[in-house]
């Protein structure tokens, strides 16, 4: 009885169209209220121990503020020139350079939205001025920009572990090699389809200015080296990265690259300057510039906009929390699980079910309330079936991608069309051929485990040699 009120309630929310958080938080207290022998007092019992048992959801409001702070800077314009001099002279190479940025910019980003509205408002209309469709334009960046929820590090992963107390270290690991061959695969659909059609390719940048959109790049794409490299080197904890990843991207976009802050448009080197006077000059222009950045109103801006983002998005989390702590309470995942094992289903019967559900659960609901939802009920039973949690993590995000571009609720496809400034029905058909290529890593990724463990098991072994 419980099960059925508690779903029922949700489901006739979100039919109203009340918002996500209000009707997972709205379901979950009248469900203790009318139907359960729980009390409201439990309510405020998980909120506080959420704060000691899901310490990695820390992590999230500091990679949001970074993502910010390189979206409103100039590190997309700069990842895109330097992915462009890299694959634009193949044919198609401006469409498979726009993915490498995809790519680029999601490992520095953690977010896939995030990921669409940076690149795409630069490629988009790049790629349109270079004789590509518009259709296929967007739908190519609306895809790719998927990845930024795969390719670590991510705030979906995050969610994840937090849900089912996965080391998120590992699942980072895990997500390296899906992420890059899905991004590959897209690539290659592309080059396929620019021969067959004859699409542009670039003259070859030479050497010299591949090193120097390289150089350019590299403030942003340093943020790689070191959030991921002080993680899997053992140095921080995916929280204590995501603090320092913050710090830095505030660093890169106001005294680097001067995009934001009081020292915007300042030039680095005078005319007739000398490298010694330049350094002079320039270290004293920042430590005065240091305690006028916090006051500056594109800094404070940014800062309010990631704001504005955490406090959405963890207020999902949290009433998310509280739907899994009444499922627990009432043991519906134990029941669940007795069910489906019952059916005697083997593992990849399983996970066909898994990938169902979720593509179903894509369709209406928010990636990060689907996985604090669905993560505790399936996790258990994928346990029992000796199915590898990291495996479950990675097949879990990629359905959360398709999620992204799929209607009514697919954010991806929101952005893009206010890139655009299309419909959404005609986004939704200019995505619809890319999202097969989804669909078929899905099922490669559901059924082919180890390019999902390797990384984790080679990097563990690696240590225990050592």
């Amino acid at each position: 009885m419980t099960t059925v009120a508690l779903f029922t309630l949700l489901f006739l929310c979100l039919a109203t169209g009340l918002p996500i958080a209000l009707s997972l938080g709205f379901a979950s207290i009248t469900t203790i209220l009318l139907f359960s022998n729980d009390s409201l007092a439990s309510v405020a019992l998980k909120y506080f121990s959420t704060l000691s048992e899901h310490y990695t959801l820390l992590a999230i409001p500091f990679f949001i503020l970074s993502s910010v702070f390189l979206t409103t800077g100039g590190v997309a314009n700069r990842i895109i020139r330097f992915a462009i001099d890299c694959v634009g002279h193949i044919r198609g190479g401006l469409a498979m350079g726009s993915v490498l940025a995809c790519m680029l910019f999601a490992a520095v980003s953690g977010s896939s939205p995030a990921t669409v509205a940076a690149i795409g408002s630069i490629a988009i209309g790049a790629m349109v001025r270079a004789g590509y469709p518009e259709t296929m334009a967007a739908g190519v960046i609306c895809n790719a920009g998927t990845l930024g929820i795969l390719i670590p590090p991510s705030i979906v992963m995050l969610v994840y572990c937090a849900a089912t107390n996965v080391s998120a270290a590992k699942l980072f690991m895990a997500g390296f090699i899906p992420g890059i061959a899905l991004g590959l695969c897209i690539m290659v659909a592309i080059y396929i389809l620019s021969r067959i059609k004859n699409y542009p390719a670039l003259p070859w940048p030479g050497l010299k200015q591949l090193m120097s959109s390289l150089a350019s790049a590299s403030g942003g794409l340093m943020l790689i080296v070191i959030v991921l490299g002080s993680i899997y080197g053992g140095i921080c904890s995916p929280t204590e990265a995501a603090s320092v990843s913050a710090v830095y991207a505030f660093f890169v976009a106001v005294f680097i690259y001067r995009d934001m802050g009081p020292l915007k448009g300042v030039p680095w080197r005078r005319p007739g300057e000398g490298g010694g006077a330049m350094l002079l000059r320039n270290v004293g222009a920042m430590l005065a510039a240091f305690p006028k950045s916090f006051a500056d109103k594109e800094v404070k801006h940014a800062v309010l906009d990631g704001a504005k983002v955490s406090i959405m998005l963890l207020f999902i989390i949290s009433n998310a929390m509280i739907f899994a702590h009444v499922l627990t309470t009432e043991r519906i995942p134990h029941h669940i699980a007795e069910l489906i094992t019952s059916w005697g289903l083997p593992s990849w019967g399983f996970l066909i079910v898994v990938n169902i559900l979720l593509l179903i659960a894509g369709n209406f609901m928010e990636p990060s309330a689907i996985l604090m939802i669905m993560a505790p009920i399936l996790f258990p039973i994928a346990m029992q079936l000796g199915i590898d949690p990291l495996h479950l993590g990675i097949v879990m995000v990629i359905n959360m991608e398709i999620g992204l571009i799929t209607p009514p609720v697919g954010l991806n496809l929101f952005v893009t069309s206010g890139i655009t400034g299309k419909p959404l029905t005609w986004v939704i058909r200019a995505a619809l051929p890319w999202l097969l290529i989804l669909l078929a890593f899905l099922i490669f990724a559901t059924y082919v485990p180890v390019m999902t463990t390797f990384l984790p098991e080679y990097l563990d072994a690696l240590k225990g040699y050592k």
